[in-house]
């Protein structure tokens, strides 16, 4: 039975207490016990790390989208879209998707403490710096739905980057990253030949210079592949529902690099 079938099944031996917990217990529906840190086994004797994991980013990742969409003020109709999006990229059942609006919408109330929350998804990650950047890179998405950051969602943002250990420059440059990978979105034919525009977002996307030499540029190439790794990334906690997320990550990437090797020649 795997994260999903687990919480909603009953089990709920493998579930963390803590303000994640809470708010599971709160969308759900159900009274988690505060206190309960325990572990469940599996049938073959191991603990229940991976469940415990994908729960808990799940609740933090729809949790934190509410808190930070509504950084500015307002919560608008394009930060709701891309919320759904995200939703719909995991092809959430109904049950899932009414959880995680229910998440999204405890993220926004007043009494929501978001640091509490990080500091909990921190420690049920176990020092998984890719699962984290995943995490990171789902909200920078999120706050670019409307095409623009303004100065209060650049604050909330930063803050929740560096709450899970990601000092200013990588957060900076992830969002760069983000902004670039926009427009590979909204650009179905990669195979035909790049323009000059193509290429500056190419770059952006594996996050190195154009005057970066193949070798340096080949190397980013191969550590954001192995970062967005959706296999990878599954295995140390991301819910199988988000596994397309990941995998688009890996598409743009790779596209950006095909790109670049085109325009070089290589």
């Amino acid at each position: 039975m795997n994260w999903w079938g687990k919480l909603i099944g009953g089990a709920f031996g493998f579930m963390m207490g803590g303000p994640i917990g809470a708010l599971l217990g709160a969308a759900l529906g159900h009274n988690f016990d505060k206190g309960l840190t325990g572990v469940m086994k599996d049938a073959s004797g191991q603990a229940g790390e991976t469940e415990r994991v994908q729960s808990a980013f799940f609740a933090a990742t729809f949790s934190i989208m509410g808190y930070i969409a509504k950084a500015d003020g307002r919560v608008s109709e394009l930060e709701i879209t891309a919320a759904n999006h995200v939703m719909s990229q995991m092809m959430l059942n109904p049950e899932q998707r009414q959880v995680a609006k229910r998440l999204f919408n405890e993220g926004r109330q007043p009494q929501f403490d978001p640091d509490a929350v990080l500091a909990q998804f921190k420690q049920e990650c176990h020092r998984r710096s890719n699962l984290m950047q995943m995490f990171l890179e789902i909200q920078i998405a999120t706050v670019l739905a409307d095409g623009v950051i303004d100065q209060k969602e650049r604050s909330v943002l930063y803050h929740v980057g560096k709450q899970l250990g990601f000092s200013a420059n990588i957060i900076a440059q992830l969002t760069q990253m983000a902004q670039a990978q926009q427009h590979y979105a909204h650009e179905p034919d990669y195979k035909r030949a790049p323009s000059a525009s193509d290429i500056k977002y190419a770059y952006k996307v594996l996050g190195v210079s154009e005057s970066a030499d193949d070798t340096e540029v080949k190397k980013a190439y191969r550590r954001l592949m192995n970062q967005h790794h959706p296999d990878k990334l599954v295995s140390k906690g991301l819910p199988d529902e988000m596994m397309k997320l990941a995998t688009e990550k890996t598409q743009d990437i790779k596209r950006a690099y095909e790109q670049i090797k085109r325009a070089r020649k290589l």
